[in-house]
């Protein structure tokens, strides 16, 4: 008869050696913020509107809200490490095309070749390896892991700054996607693997998940009342998060901001998720992921009420730490709560499924707060709609349970040789 394997922690060193090589893949993710800091640069170079420059994020976010769930199938189909690999590739070319664009329709087309990119370093593809990889503390490794999504963004919008205005918005562009290329490849190749099988049963069957649960899969998933009401709150937390995001550089400067100043802003909101998604692992640890989400969500309303008001230093500081702090932890919080509600086995898929909300909130949330700015002259109008939008989510997320069936284990865990 066949044991089965203990549930792995942060202790094992293979696993230690995996979350160290998704860590390193996660800093792709900041490449996407090079848009915020190009915005003016690109604007005035070309004579394009902010909100046709805001709809490059249409095809960048179209590319990564369809291709989450097939990437995410496709990971467990021919690994992890695959697809990661190849798509640092495709984050170097397409910023090598960003940077030689004349064309709204270049700049539309390589934006969308980034996001395909992006996906397969984010966290529906990196974050599920991990997500599998540990169970004793699982929240905290994921905060680890995420945590590197905000060393790339914290680091990408200073140093694209300071580029851009040493030689070009083009030279930005093209030495992020060198720097991603040179950092994040040789850790797709060697650090990322695949945990180890799981163990026969004696009726023919396979081990359950680590928790114990019978995962439900995706079509199952998709008839819940919860999974619905997480993708409506993930709807409204894309189109505020990357609505305001997408804008927050030209928003500091138009308040009378220095552009580097500016730039600094936002690598100060995201270099404080570093903290937050830490914490917010830990605490996700010990108590319910659900409360933990809820409360994440009513920090990042409290955020977005406070941006209603900025205009002072001192209101600018506060937005930047609740909004840096909130929005990283509900990278943490959200795909452990998906494992809890329907079970790990499928999370890739399952979780993919939910980033399809990324494209029609996260496109949608730029352009609308470009229009809004092009027409009235002020962002006001908008981030009172993001706030409003954020509340309602918050009140549905009470209403989220666990929907994988729980088993008892029928053998006792033992340890799996080094």
């Amino acid at each position: 008869m066949s044991e089965l394997p203990a549930p792995r922690s942060l202790r094992d060193r293979r696993t230690l050696g995996v979350l160290i090589g998704c860590f390193v893949c996660q800093m792709g993710l900041g490449c996407g913020y090079v848009f915020s800091v190009t915005l003016k640069h690109v604007v005035a170079d070309f004579e394009w509107s902010r909100a046709a420059y805001a709809a490059g994020g249409i095809p960048l976010l179209l590319a990564m809200g369809v291709s989450a769930p097939l990437l995410g199938a496709l990971s467990e189909r021919i690994g992890t490490r695959t697809v990661v690999s190849v798509s640092v590739l495709l984050l170097a070319t397409s910023l090598g095309l960003l940077s030689r664009m004349e064309t709204l329709l270049e700049f539309y087309l390589a934006s969308a070749l980034l996001g395909l990119g992006m996906t397969g370093v984010g966290d529906v593809v990196v974050g599920s390896l991990a997500a599998r990889w540990v169970v004793r503390g699982r929240a905290l490794a994921l905060g680890f892991v995420f945590v590197g999504s905000n060393v790339g963004g914290a680091a990408v919008p200073p140093l694209a700054e300071a580029v851009a205005a040493q030689d070009s918005w083009r030279a930005a562009f093209e030495g992020v996607g060198l720097a991603a290329l040179v950092i994040l490849l040789p850790f797709a190749l060697f650090a990322l693997r695949e945990p180890p099988a799981p163990v026969a049963l004696p009726d023919g069957g396979a081990e359950p998940d680590a928790l114990g649960e019978d995962s439900l899969d995706l079509g199952e998933a998709l008839r819940t009342r919860s999974f619905w009401i997480l993708a409506l709150a993930l709807l409204a937390f894309y189109f505020y998060y990357l609505g305001v995001n997408q804008h927050l550089v030209a928003f500091v400067s138009d308040l009378g901001y220095s552009d580097a100043r500016a730039a600094a802003s936002l690598g100060f909101a995201i270099f404080l998720g570093i903290f937050a998604k830490l914490a917010m692992g830990a605490l996700a640890d010990r108590i319910a992921s659900r409360t933990a989400l809820l409360a994440n969500f009513g920090i990042l309303t409290l955020g977005a009420c406070v941006l209603l008001g900025v205009g002072r230093p001192p209101l600018l500081l506060l937005f930047l730490m609740l909004h840096g702090l909130a929005v990283a932890a509900e990278n943490v919080v959200l795909p452990v709560v998906v494992a809890d509600c329907f079970g790990v086995r499928h999370l890739a898929k399952i979780y993919g499924a939910l980033m399809i909300t990324l494209f029609p909130g996260g496109a949608l949330g730029p352009v609308f707060a470009g229009a809004v700015y092009d027409r009235l002259g002020s962002y006001q109008l908008a981030f009172a709609i993001f706030a409003g939008l954020l509340a309602l989510a918050t009140g549905g997320l009470a209403f989220v349970r666990r929907e994988a069936r729980v088993r008892p284990r029928a053998l006792d865990p033992v340890a799996v040789p080094e």
